[in-house]
């Protein structure tokens, strides 16, 4: 999926816009026992409480593409009978009616997702006319492709609210809050199928991780039955990695300032494409090559990409490259640059020591204060 196909979804999730039929969830307790389950048809709840549902589910679709929103596939054996993909076919397929089914469903959940504490498992049933859509983009409501129907489930944590004092109107007085358990944003959740071209992809799913560096793998595997790429923090270590074996000991500031700018005109020129760049091992490896890379350090480079990332493991351009900022950091000083001006910096050997050379180009203002710099000498003739 790509953010525009999450945005059509999101837009759903509004009073406005609903086409959820059912919502149900389960409040497991930190002994992983259930306390209570609940389903209804979601247009029957009061407008209050739809508001505060459609909230938490936004959240489960809100956040960064490849950190926070992973598209997920599953493998063949997942498809299988008896396999993760099946079992949630006939959860979408039961509409979330079917009792034991969702039993079932909680049991796994509960089984599988380790944390520590209350949480509260929701889960909504939609099904979504999808419009058809002009050569100009624009939506045409009458002319309807497909009935998307899906399942939105998101795992919230469920916490004591925080000690205080609050105001009794009744008595006119200040006291002692009732603390109460509150259900907080989502951590965790997933939509399947995937909404893949505008339309139901049963091959995949989207995931969603609150914290894009705990992915809870463990879950996810045991649940949906899909691997998990590496997380956005892992991707750009990696990536890091990968440079420093590569280049061993010519890894030299030049090499690395090249390497920012070719990834950075990436970014640019990819900017308005829907779907994320992504880097498999021969695009990194061009890549390399093209920023001054010698052959002699090149020989190895497959070698080092299978040991460091993985011979099939692709990277995301967004998550290896931060294209609005360059920065050079020591243990005691840490300097950051435009992307656009990297030609600023260099380094040159000083009495026998490495230095970092900056060009001051400009007004320099040190704490606030605007330095006035001395006119340079005139060079003799």
């Amino acid at each position: 999926m790509i953010k525009q196909e999450v945005a059509e979804l999101k837009k759903l999730l509004t009073q406005k816009n609903c086409s959820i039929t059912r919502i149900c969830g389960c409040y497991v307790d930190g002994e992983k026992n259930k306390k209570t389950t609940f389903q209804q048809a979601f247009l029957a709840l009061p407008e209050e409480e739809m508001f505060k549902y459609f909230e938490i589910l936004r959240k489960t679709l809100s956040g960064t593409m490849d950190k926070n929103l992973l598209n997920l596939e599953f493998p063949l054996a997942s498809e299988e009978a008896g396999g993760t993909q099946e079992f949630l076919l006939r959860l979408r397929d039961s509409r979330l009616k079917d009792e034991a089914l969702l039993e079932e469903f909680y049991d796994r959940i509960i089984e599988s997702y380790e944390y520590v504490g209350n949480y509260l498992i929701l889960a909504v049933h939609d099904a979504y006319d999808v419009p058809g859509r002009a050569s100009d983009g624009l939506d045409m409501e009458d002319a309807s492709e497909e009935v998307y129907e899906y399942v939105l489930t998101c795992i919230c944590p469920v916490n004591l609210s925080k000690p205080g004092l609050s105001y009794n109107a009744a008595e006119n007085i200040f006291q002692n809050r009732v603390r109460d358990w509150v259900v907080d944003a989502p951590a965790t959740g997933f939509l399947f199928p995937a909404f893949n071209d505008r339309s139901a992809d049963i091959h995949g799913a989207l995931y969603y991780s609150k914290d894009p560096e705990e992915l809870n793998e463990g879950f996810v595997e045991s649940l949906l039955g899909c691997p998990l790429p590496l997380s956005a923090g892992d991707q750009k270590e990696t990536f890091h990695s990968l440079i420093e074996e590569t280049l061993g000991e010519a890894c030299d500031i030049e090499t690395v300032k090249n390497i920012h700018e070719k990834l950075s005109e990436m970014a640019e020129e990819h900017k308005e494409e829907p779907a994320p760049l992504v880097l498999d091992k021969n695009e990194v490896k061009t890549l390399f090559a093209s920023s001054g890379v010698s052959n002699d350090r090149m020989e190895d480079f497959d070698r080092h990409f299978d040991e460091t990332a993985g011979k099939d493991t692709s990277l995301f351009l967004s998550n290896v490259v931060d294209a609005r900022s360059f920065e050079v950091k020591t243990p005691d000083v840490v300097v950051k640059v435009k992307p656009d001006r990297t030609d600023l910096i260099g380094t040159r050997n000083l009495n026998g020591r490495e230095c970092l050379v900056i060009e001051l180009d400009g007004s320099v203002v040190v704490n606030g204060v605007t330095l006035r710099r001395a006119a340079a000498p005139a060079e003799e003739d």
